[in-house]
């Protein structure tokens, strides 16, 4: 029984480190409702220094790649998760967020380690066990039912434990929203999960095997657009921008609170 369990586990570890990391261009669950984007100064809203007074010295460059993922998201990606919605039952969505959730947990349990935060790491780690194999390779969430609360973390919070500053705010394309700490911590990521993939590689004796982890990952990347309500110029307010900026800005500070 332990040895089916580790295979699952590993099996599980190995899809995780495959998968695109954290989300798209996500970062306020406010609802927006306007068609038409707007590109006014943060000095027509506010002069509220909270929302001014953020590191933003690539500013121009921000508002452009803004502007590329509110296209990018309404003409491609947008269109393709609704057609996604479409054809999937709720139940089977419900499943698929469950098992891209639990591959999620390794990254928030090496990061704990990271923090010395062993009591979230224990918690991760009991998660993740146990979905993978009472919730069927995390397609059910069992574990939270049991008192095992979800938990959350990347690098870039790793990185601000430690008193790395969060340096500029940066918009990546697709990713949007950042900074420069969090891109950093999101490199980081990305190659300890190529690392570790390369080492237990899944799909060795599978005939096209690259094939399957490209559909893996582009199927984490719609359910987690999926799962997210924002939408690109949709707030009706001359300033949205820096409004996101403004929330996303503190969103991290408040991650790094827990």
């Amino acid at each position: 029984m332990s040895s089916a369990i580790c295979r699952v586990c590993s099996v599980v570890v190995a899809l995780y480190l495959v998968l695109s990391l954290s989300g798209c261009a996500t970062t306020t669950t406010a609802k927006f409702t306007s068609e038409v984007p707007a590109m006014h100064s943060v000095s027509e809203f506010s002069d509220d220094e909270r929302v001014v007074d953020i590191a933003d010295p690539w500013e121009r460059f921000n508002l452009n790649m803004y502007n590329f993922n509110y296209h990018f998201d309404r003409y491609f990606f947008l269109p393709v998760v609704s057609g996604y919605e479409f054809i999937t039952p709720t139940l089977i969505q419900k499943g698929v967020t469950n098992f891209f959730s639990n591959i999620g947990e390794v990254r928030t349990f090496y990061n704990s380690l990271f923090q010395l935060k062993g009591k979230k790491a224990l918690i991760t780690f009991g998660r993740f066990v146990t979905n993978s194999t009472i919730g069927i390779g995390g397609l059910f969430d069992p574990a939270t039912s049991f008192g095992l609360e979800a938990q959350s973390e990347d690098f870039g919070q790793t990185l601000g434990y430690w008193g790395v500053d969060s340096g500029p705010y940066l918009v990546v394309p697709v990713l949007g929203p950042n900074t420069l700490r969090s891109t950093g911590g999101f490199a980081v990521d990305a190659g300890i999960r190529y690392a570790i993939v390369g080492t237990i590689d899944p799909f060795e004796n599978v005939e096209n095997g690259n094939v399957i982890l490209i559909g893996i990952s582009t199927m984490e990347a719609i359910d987690m657009r999926h799962k997210q309500k924002f939408r690109y110029y949709e707030s009706g307010y001359p300033f949205e921008y820096y409004m996101v900026r403004f929330l996303y800005n503190k969103k991290s500070e408040l991650l790094l609170m827990k």
